[in-house]
């Protein structure tokens, strides 16, 4: 490729970077982690947490200048905010009776990760409520090319068609949406006609049906992402990149590059999201999305905490990545 960054003007769009369920990431650094020891943490790193906020951190990483949108409650709520906008995210709260969650990153010398995810506290219907009104009104205030940005888990209270409801109000404002979510909010979000949907290997086989394992069944499984109503979809396979595909009638495509020893993989697939937003938003060519999504999953391997990436790594690991047709799956004789 011979020009590996991504065009200035996208950092000139606005995105909203949408959480249903942010948290407090708790990162606990040991030596060795083993089950039934007890433990001395070497290093303790508490940061605003969720994927949407891995999102905005890795947009911000690359010079955007995201807007953030979120539940927050009690203190770990006020400790979320805070976190945000120290990061220079401009961050819009929806006030909930419970707190925050907290979740929990495990990760020991020798490479080993474990996370513990908190389910969130229910939101009541009068929240909900709000929450649709601040982003109606959110995503109407700019008059810049606007992207919406839906990314992460659903909590307690909150409908099924919570992220479908959050699409439509996108579209209907204008703006382009991307989402990155499971289970049955993604099986709902579909039927929305999302510009762009980016989930992970398990998530595709959750909601197509099909097993995932290399980049042909990857191919296979984001054609079947856009028959059930998603108009472009990628799907991420680790350190094997991420396969996607623009409109029905294109080929698919597998960016990637070389296998790289990560300090945690935490916030890879969400600095990859925010790669193909903003390749979008610069109106790069398809295939230079995949590789500037892949390379914001390489830097974030490198990164100190999750999706604090930095724009040298991302140009220099663009640089690197290749792109590859993906030829389609035979059928069985």
């Amino acid at each position: 490729m011979n020009k590996p960054d991504a065009d200035p003007r996208g950092h000139r769009a606005a995105f909203f970077c949408v959480s249903l369920n942010p948290a407090i990431d708790t990162r606990l650094v040991l030596d060795e982690f083993q089950i039934g020891r007890v433990h001395r943490a070497t290093q303790v790193h508490r940061t605003p947490g969720g994927k949407a906020a891995h999102v905005a951190m890795a947009l911000r990483g690359l010079g955007a200048h995201p807007t953030w949108i979120g539940f927050s409650g009690g203190a770990t709520g006020n400790e979320l905010m805070g976190g945000l906008r120290r990061l220079k995210i401009e961050a819009v709260s929806v006030l909930a009776v419970h707190e925050t969650r907290v979740n929990l990153e495990i990760v020991d010398t020798g490479g080993a990760v474990a996370e513990i995810l908190e389910p969130g506290g229910t939101i009541a219907p009068s929240e909900w409520c709000e929450f649709q009104k601040i982003c109606a009104y959110e995503f109407q205030r700019v008059a810049s090319k606007r992207f919406v940005l839906i990314s992460g888990s659903q909590p307690p209270g909150v409908p099924a068609e919570a992220s479908a409801v959050l699409l439509k109000l996108a579209q209907s404002s204008g703006c382009l949406a991307f989402l990155d979510t499971s289970g049955s909010a993604l099986a709902e979000a579909l039927a929305a006609a999302p510009h762009f949907v980016k989930i992970n290997r398990e998530e595709a086989q959750t909601v197509t049906g099909m097993v995932v394992n290399d980049p042909v069944s990857a191919g296979q499984a984001v054609r079947k992402l856009l028959e059930r109503g998603a108009k472009s979809a990628a799907i991420s396979l680790g350190d094997r990149g991420i396969v996607g595909m623009q409109q029905r009638d294109e080929p698919v495509m597998h960016a990637w590059t070389a296998p790289l020893r990560a300090k945690s993989t935490v916030g890879c697939g969400d600095s990859a999201f925010a790669g193909l937003a903003l390749g979008t938003a610069s109106g790069l060519s398809f295939e230079r999305s995949l590789a500037l999504a892949v390379a914001c999953g390489a830097a974030n391997c490198l990164a100190p905490l999750p999706a604090r990436i930095k724009q040298e790594d991302v140009s220099r690991f663009e640089q690197s990545v290749r792109v590859d047709r993906v030829a389609r799956k035979e059928t069985a004789r």
